[in-house]
């Protein structure tokens, strides 16, 4: 019977070791890379989402409360793309025991217009997230990262990653699928600011953009005119305001232009409820969109 125990533990015990091994701390800064970091890591990862659903990662500054749980993360994800001007925090949180990942940083860069009052400069366009190619790519890299901390676990961390790669290949489907009811000479997208650069190349649509890098980047009277000129021009059927700006810019220049109110786009990251998940986001917004403008 004893010789029997012992034979049961040892089938048991890397069971055992597993089921009480400690996750891995991620710590993130952008609601996307929360959800991926979540699907990835599965049940081995911990992950503290600390720019939350609904709220402008432009406008986020990290808390003494935030500060703590980087210094003790193994693994912390920014956005990048100089999204995040907090960096230098974060680095000094964590001293050496965290690795740093700025997911942006590595893949290719769309550059768009910075605007202060009439005057504007090009700038590297931050917002990669909506382009589902993307999440691909940012679906890889903590991948990758995960597999350097935790080796034994890379089977797990390949076979979810692999799963939710499928789920996004299906959802790009589904919005080429969406997209196409739309005639592309109808694809003209005006929103509150340049948020959706990689969105229009992924699915030919032109933006028109009322601001630049951020709402708070808000043009003059002499750039508004000229873009209540262009929408004009353009015959463009349908503006739109998003989640985390001001609808009354974006209600003015509809009055302006002729052009309906096309309703409230999910621009700086996921939204709240059944718009708290990358395929929510997505389907909300190209539904948004596409109904509009039909």
């Amino acid at each position: 019977m004893k010789s029997f125990r012992l034979f049961l533990l040892f089938l048991l015990t890397p069971v055992l070791a597993c089921v009480g091994a400690e996750k891995i701390r991620v710590s993130t800064f952008s609601s996307v890379l929360t959800e991926v970091a979540q699907q990835v890591g599965g049940d081995r990862v911990e992950v503290i989402g600390h720019v939350k659903p609904g709220s402008d990662p432009h406008d986020f500054e990290p808390k003494p409360s935030d500060l703590r749980a980087v210094a003790n993360a193994q693994l912390v994800l920014l956005s990048a793309k100089h999204m995040e001007g907090y960096v230098g925090k974060l680095e000094e949180a964590t001293g050496t025991k965290g690795v740093i990942i700025h997911v942006g940083d590595q893949f290719p860069s769309l550059k768009l217009s910075v605007q202060h009052g009439d005057h504007s400069h090009d700038g590297e366009d931050p917002h990669w997230w909506h382009s589902i190619r993307n999440i691909a790519r940012a679906t890889k890299i903590v991948r990758d990262e995960l597999v350097k901390l935790s080796p034994s676990d890379k089977t797990t961390f390949t076979a979810n990653a692999s799963g939710y790669l499928a789920k996004l290949e299906k959802l790009d489907a589904w919005v080429k699928s969406k997209v196409a009811e739309l005639p592309r000479d109808k694809r003209k997208l005006v929103t509150n600011h340049d948020a959706f650069g990689y969105f229009a190349r992924e699915y030919n649509f032109t933006v028109m953009p009322i601001a630049g890098l951020s709402k708070n980047n808000q043009p003059g009277s002499k750039k508004t005119a000229e873009v209540i000129q262009a929408i004009k021009a353009a015959g463009v059927k349908a503006v739109f305001s998003e989640d985390v700006a001001n609808p009354k810019v974006i209600q003015e220049i509809a009055r302006g232009t002729g052009a309906k109110f096309g309703g409230s786009l999910l621009s700086d990251g996921l939204g709240n409820g059944d718009r708290g998940t990358i395929e929510g986001m997505f389907k909300h917004n190209v539904g948004t969109i596409v109904d509009a403008l039909k």
